[in-house]
């Protein structure tokens, strides 16, 4: 059984479409209609939904980084950057976290790409 995970705005549709191909079950935030949604409210919808939330976003680590001092439950954030690390690495790691993390690592963390 694999973590669903839910794709920001800036996630490039090859990394949703290779993890599809892979049999990772993916939510983007256009089929959600959020793309509009401030980064705090995005956290909560993608935790509400039980999805690891991946992005290549940096303003979401800093929101992240928020809820951790406060000790407010978050999404679990999957973080690339965009010029660091390429779509076939993101495509790998993310189906590795998808299929190997637990659901209590869904909530409140978050992890770098590469691995």
């Amino acid at each position: 059984m694999s973590l669903p995970l839910y794709m920001d705005v800036h996630v490039p549709l090859a990394i949703t479409r290779g993890l599809r191909r892979r049999g990772v079950d993916v939510l983007t935030s256009q089929s959600d209609d959020t793309t509009k949604l401030p980064d705090d409210q995005l956290l909560k919808r993608a935790a509400q939904l039980g999805r690891i939330l991946f992005s290549r976003d940096q303003d979401l680590l800093a929101e992240a980084a928020r809820c951790l001092r406060k000790r407010e439950p978050f999404a679990t954030v999957v973080f690339a950057r965009q010029m660091e690390v390429s779509i076939g690495q993101c495509i790998a790691d993310l189906e590795i976290i998808a299929k190997s993390a637990t659901p209590e690592e869904a909530m409140n963390q978050v992890v770098y790409l590469p691995l």
